[in-house]
């Protein structure tokens, strides 16, 4: 797999060319405010705005708090935001990288080879003194169809297995992991088996990613270089693992397979085991 990320020069390059990328605004956080405030009060040229939670999820339940969109809707939502089968799809937040990573890990998913993710997002850009816009854009329809299948993906019964058989990767906090504290699911722990790599050491101060060399070290002594090596990636509720899944494939390593349901999957059902400490 190609470079995932563009930078803000290139961004910028690419705009002035034709046909110009479709750009999705998905800035977002778990505890808002809503991404769509900012997007009003200045987003970058073009940009359309999506909303993780409503447009790129499904609703949440036992399947996990950020649940995969039906197919059919989300073609729904990338062709009302113009995106097309030969489109160029560049994805960007206000900076961590996180919203961006589950947009591109979700086109990708639905089939679309051809999308970015602006390293480091609005943070990035407006330092590259990026230009900005508050008009809203009309696209034309897309025409894009979604094909569900593009990613590895996990289910819960593909997590334990990994963790037995392979190598699955808990990118969460490390009290987190060791059942310390739990802030949103209602159980505490790691599923048996996991390895705790947190995904927060891959950013660097501004909250894009590290380099390459410095990402690609964080995996390779966990044998990530080994394409025989299973490997997977869960986190709190499926979005957190994506930007992992981001790192690795920048890195040039293989992409990770992602236990989408995450942890609050794994402990909607309380016959699954629970691991805790180191």
């Amino acid at each position: 797999m190609s470079n995932p990320l563009i930078t803000a020069a290139q961004l910028s390059q690419a705009l002035s060319e034709e046909p110009p990328p479709v750009i999705l605004d998905v800035r977002w956080s778990l505890n808002g405010p809503p991404g769509r405030d900012g997007y009003l009060l200045g987003h970058l040229p073009g940009a359309v705005y999506l909303d993780i939670d409503a447009d790129l999820c499904g609703p949440a339940g036992s399947a996990g708090r950020h649940p995969l969109p039906e197919p059919d809707a989300l073609q729904e939502v990338l062709r009302s935001a113009g995106v097309r089968e030969d489109s160029t799809v560049v994805v960007y937040d206000a900076g961590d990288n996180l919203a961006a990573s589950r947009a591109w890990w979700t086109l990708r998913w639905a089939g679309h080879a051809d999308v970015l993710v602006l390293d480091g997002g609005m943070a990035r850009w407006l330092a590259a003194d990026g230009a900005l816009s508050t008009a809203t854009p009309e696209p034309a329809l897309g025409d894009i169809t979604v094909r569900a299948g593009g990613m590895p993906l996990l289910d819960a019964e593909g997590a334990a297995r990994l963790a037995s058989e392979g190598l699955l990767i808990d990118v969460r906090a490390p009290e987190r992991f060791r059942g310390e504290t739990e802030p949103i699911d209602p159980v505490a722990g790691h599923i048996p088996g996991a390895v705790n790599v947190p995904d927060g050491p891959n950013l660097a101060e501004d909250g894009g990613y590290r380099t390459t060399a410095e990402l690609h070290a964080r995996y390779t002594p966990l044998g990530a270089e080994d394409p025989d090596l299973p490997i997977g990636a869960y986190c709190g509720s499926g979005i957190t693992a994506t930007r992992t899944a981001l790192a690795m494939t920048a890195a040039g390593l293989p992409t990770p397979a992602v236990y989408i349901g995450s942890w609050s999957n794994w402990v909607a059902d309380p016959s699954r085991p629970v691991g805790t400490g180191e």
